[in-house]
């Protein structure tokens, strides 16, 4: 199968992804930050996750990644397709529910309030499995073993470094109406964990 279908996927999903993103980012910028988390492994995860997110464009655009190159099949574009376009639409839905409480950083900002409801309702970090998803989706689409992987590799790590911090500086702010939150929901699959 040629690996233009792919090619032209990720695209689309990249587009996606920043034209979701966009209106929040200028919608938070002019929401005053009263507590930021941000250090340098905060600027370390947004720098490798920002990486991540061009390197399938790179794939795209040259053949430097030529050499990690492997045969495309129907069934994981499709499948992998899927999984984007639920990533896709939980992260839409994510900034949604968040609306101004939402930021790119670890940061508390002007009147910020704990947000449960909508996906929220369902899992604390809902915007973190719509990455994890985003990168299973890119991995399976893409049939080059760099490119495919990068994101879900830098998201897991982005996850694992960033959960314990942002989940601390939630029960700091919010104290007993973070726990009370924290424990009718789960971190990222409802019901299970």
């Amino acid at each position: 199968m040629n690996p233009w279908f792919a090619k032209a996927v990720i695209l689309i999903a990249t587009a996606a992804m920043i034209v979701i993103r966009a209106p929040h980012g200028r919608k938070s910028r002019t929401v005053k930050v009263v507590k930021s988390g941000k250090g340098h492994l905060e600027v370390f995860l947004l720098t490798l996750a920002w990486i991540a997110f061009l390197v399938p464009i790179l794939w795209i655009s040259t053949s430097w990644l030529a050499f990690a190159e492997r045969p495309l099949y129907l069934l994981p574009l499709l499948v992998g397709s899927v999984l984007l376009m639920f990533s896709l639409w939980l992260f839409h839905r994510s900034h949604v529910d968040l609306g101004a409480n939402w930021s790119v950083t670890l940061e508390l900002r002007e009147a910020h309030r704990l947000v449960t409801e909508g996906v929220y309702r369902h899992v604390r970090h809902p915007m973190y499995l719509a990455f994890l998803l985003y990168g299973l989706g890119q991995a399976i689409v893409i049939p080059n073993w760099v490119s495919g992987p990068s994101y879900a590799v830098a998201m897991a790590l982005l996850f694992a470094l960033r959960l314990g911090p942002e989940e601390a500086l939630m029960r700091e702010h919010f104290k007993g109406e973070y726990d009370a939150y924290e424990a009718r929901t789960k971190k990222l699959i409802p019901g299970v964990w």
